[in-house]
């Protein structure tokens, strides 16, 4: 009840946009425009005296057929009519589309307060999770910690490789292996996470990330130190936390219900490169060891007389390369189907 709609449809010769320029409300609720045809310049007169007084300043909006006008009026209450005068103008006609009267009015405030009632009850049927803060000043933490982790990974490698070139990729492990042994323990949280439901991602990805980056780390390159000086180590860290640059960020903003477009886009983005490339390493990795550990026989397991056989550990490392493809196989499906839902085009509800 507290505002009017107008519409005016332009003159053939006159542009939309020109009358806004030069529209004016009078007191009297008298229109003037002034626009530029075919004729020179033309001005645009009538007069409407509404039943009571509205605010001299009203709201324009410009389309390219019409001009349409929303009119504040100074008390919010129900007019019987649009003007004083009883008789509808003739080039005034009522749009129905708009038209909202009393019972409308009382209906569609009716109907707000049920939405409202439902609402309230669907709310106080879930229960309440008294360490519902608690858990998100904790998932807030780990993500913080974790970025900070591998942002100093990724400086470190970064300013080491401007300053040294390819010789930082021969101590890369030596220099990195702490910060990066940390971050991949700490990293079994997401499983633990994701196993009593404080996040809503699936464990099976979960799972195949941390135990294939904690195997590559802790017994491929952590327990040979002839691995520990291939260039391959460099590659992997580096590409292991750029990925983290922008997953953890992501992570942490959406704690709060904060989205930023432009770190989703790289959060679903980035992957696409990094990811393939970081499994090839971890690949690489694998096969380097594989003689080594056939030549030292370090895990491999001796049966017992009379079978008298040895399970080389360098065998389970090939199998274990299968394996690696598989897995990376699955994280790239869960992560495609991720940005398709974050960055694909949104769904019309069809009413």
């Amino acid at each position: 009840p507290h505002i009017t709609f107008l519409c005016i449809k332009r003159p053939l010769q006159v542009g939309c946009a020109e009358l806004a320029r030069t529209f004016t409300l009078t007191i009297n609720s008298c229109l003037l425009a002034q626009g530029h045809g075919a004729k020179g310049d033309n001005i645009y007169e009538f007069q409407i005296e509404f039943l009571e007084p509205v605010e001299p300043k009203p709201i324009c909006r410009v389309t390219q057929r019409q001009l349409n006008i929303t009119v504040q009026k100074k008390e919010s209450n129900w007019w019987e009519r649009l003007t004083k005068q009883e008789k509808r103008p003739l080039f005034l006609a009522p749009d129905f589309d708009r038209w909202l009267d009393e019972s409308d009015a009382e209906m569609e405030l009716k109907e707000k307060e049920e939405e409202k009632i439902n609402k309230m009850k669907i709310e106080s049927r879930v229960p309440k999770d008294p360490f519902k803060h608690l858990k998100k000043g904790y998932l807030i933490m780990y993500n913080l910690v974790q970025f900070l982790g591998f942002s100093w990974i990724f400086v470190n490698m970064t300013v080491r490789l401007f300053i040294l070139g390819k010789d930082s990729f021969y101590d890369t492990f030596h220099t990195i292996a702490d910060m990066m042994y940390f971050c991949q323990t700490l990293a079994l949280m997401e499983i633990m996470n994701s196993l009593i439901g404080l996040v809503r991602s699936p464990l099976i990805p979960a799972v195949v990330q941390v135990f294939g980056r904690n195997f590559i780390l802790f017994v491929v390159i952590g327990s040979l130190e002839e691995m520990q000086s291939k260039p391959v180590v460099f590659f992997i860290f580096y590409f292991w936390s750029i990925t983290e640059l922008f997953r953890y960020p992501y992570y942490m903003l959406s704690c709060i219900g904060i989205e930023w477009k432009p770190l989703t886009w790289l959060r679903y983005t980035t992957w696409i490169p990094l990811y393939p490339l970081g499994g090839l390493a971890e690949a690489v990795c694998v096969v380097q060891s594989i003689p080594i550990f056939s030549e030292t026989g370090k895990f491999s397991l001796g049966l017992p007389n009379p079978l008298n056989v040895t399970i080389q550990f360098s065998f389970l490392l090939q199998i274990y390369l299968i394996a690696l493809f598989l897995g990376v196989f699955v994280n790239f499906r869960h992560l495609y189907k991720q940005r398709k839902q974050h960055l694909g085009p949104k769904k019309r509800k069809m009413k």
